[in-house]
């Protein structure tokens, strides 16, 4: 029996190959909670760096398969979480006691405010944490159907096969680069958490603004 670490995208990709990419995106997308603890990012550029090959090695995935994988799960993912939205999102963001999830549900719905619906889904989907929490939140905020399905569809299968092919050409590039891939999932947390930045930024400067007014 293989033990497998969900949050562990070498342990996934070992175990399940293309299937873990669905199963593991699928709930990233959309499954509150759940999804905040899985890898996005982590899974889909490794997940493309095993599927080059070299002289000396086949690849361990076939790239098609991941690339169909991950965009069934991306895309189905968020229809899931917007139905979940849809039907009772409100109370369960409103139960949750998690912190992190709390405020990933603030900044989608002030994501989706500040540049609208379109803009907001596909532009949610590559930032961490909030792609998880943005499609129950336009459910809960009654996000017309056939729009959420049109955006969410753009920007899950351009986020999923981007970097599936962005670790495939790496891959197929850098010889013997899937010996460093705890390396690369390093970077790649590091790279995902950039857009986060800039809100952080603001939030310090909110309540450094707060503090200077209560004295």
């Amino acid at each position: 029996m293989i033990a497998v670490n969900p949050m562990d995208s070498a342990s996934v990709l070992a175990a399940f190959g293309a299937l873990g990419v669905l199963a593991v995106v699928f709930a990233e997308s959309g499954l509150l909670v759940v999804g905040f603890f899985l890898p996005g990012d982590t899974l889909l550029f490794p997940a493309g760096v095993l599927c080059a090959g070299s002289a000396q090695q086949q690849p361990r995935l076939a790239l098609w398969q991941v690339l169909v994988c991950a965009a069934i799960g991306a895309v189905v993912g968020g229809q899931v979480g917007y139905l979940i939205g849809r039907h009772g999102g409100r109370a369960l963001l409103a139960r949750t006691r998690s912190g992190r999830v709390k405020g990933a549900a603030a900044r989608a719905e002030r994501l989706l405010a500040r540049y609208g619906h379109g803009k907001a889904l596909v532009i949610g989907r590559f930032v961490p944490l909030l792609r998880t929490v943005l499609h129950p939140v336009a459910g809960a905020l009654g996000v017309p159907a056939r729009t959420f399905t049109l955006w969410q569809t753009v920007g899950g299968v351009l986020w999923s096969q981007t970097l599936v092919l962005a670790g495939y050409t790496l891959g197929a590039s850098v010889p013997h680069i899937d010996d460093y891939l705890l390396l690369l999932v390093a970077v790649v947390i590091v790279l995902s958490l950039l857009p986060l930045l800039p809100e952080a930024r603001r939030a310090h400067r909110a309540r450094r603004d707060r503090r200077d007014s209560a004295r």
